[in-house]
């Protein structure tokens, strides 16, 4: 006798591990799609644009030479400059930095330093004048002077000073010697002086020589005095100071 098996339609449940074998299988999770927001993409994309062009835009700014004057030699306060004494140069410069363009070159030629220009020093306008500080009928005198012989506020080209003579110590020490009574000091002789340089302080005694321009008919005799060293310097008052 044949014997006909018929075949279960499908997949048999298969029995879950502690639960019955027809329990139903889980969802499946739904993912949720992000909303894309175009507006705030345009928005973010106009910012980085912003930032890359700005950073550009610095960069260049940085990166702009300007051509300015150096000074190509050294140059002496008072003396006139010549065209070997002034050379170009490209400089990326903070615009807070006053130069002087070398365009303006051919200007300055037959000026003279208002201060002492140094080598490979970047020019600018305040250290060129057209008028000199020693003028005709005037001579330059080197004053040598101990710290205790001058203001402790610092001297400058074009300051208008005095040269005062002091009391000569050794001729006070010889009275005092000679058991002879002091005279009564003598109303202090001056003369009117104008600075035109200020030298480096000695290391080891101080002593500044500051050169100053006076009336050739003064400068034997503030020369004469200065051998001495019995002078002192003061500054004069500003004209319309009190």
């Amino acid at each position: 006798m044949s014997t006909t098996t018929t075949g279960t339609q499908g997949r048999a449940a298969v029995p879950g591990p502690g639960g019955p074998a027809d329990s139903p299988a889980p969802a499946p999770r739904v993912v949720r799609q992000r909303r894309r927001r175009p507006g705030l993409i345009a928005l973010s994309v106009a910012l980085i644009a912003a930032g890359g062009l700005s950073g550009a835009l610095l960069f260049t700014a940085s990166g702009q030479r300007s051509s300015v004057l150096v000074v190509a030699r050294d140059v002496p306060v008072g003396a006139t400059l010549t065209e070997a004494d002034l050379a170009p140069a490209s400089l990326a410069l903070d615009p807070v930095v006053k130069a002087v363009p070398a365009a303006k070159k051919a200007r300055l030629v037959g000026q003279r330093a208002a201060v002492a220009l140094k080598a490979g020093s970047l020019l600018s306008p305040g250290q060129i004048t057209a008028v000199s500080l020693v003028k005709n009928g005037e001579q330059l005198v080197g004053v040598a002077l101990k710290p205790s012989q001058l203001p402790a506020s610092r001297l400058a080209p074009g300051q208008k000073v005095l040269i005062v003579s002091t009391p000569d110590p050794a001729q006070a020490g010889a009275a005092a010697a000679a058991g002879k009574p002091a005279d009564p000091a003598p109303v202090p002789k001056t003369l009117a002086a104008t600075v035109v340089a200020v030298g480096v302080a000695a290391p080891a005694t101080g002593v500044v020589v500051v050169d100053v321009a006076v009336p050739a008919a003064d400068g034997p005799v503030l020369a004469s005095r200065v051998a001495t060293g019995a002078v002192a310097l003061i500054v004069a008052a500003q004209e319309g100071g009190s």
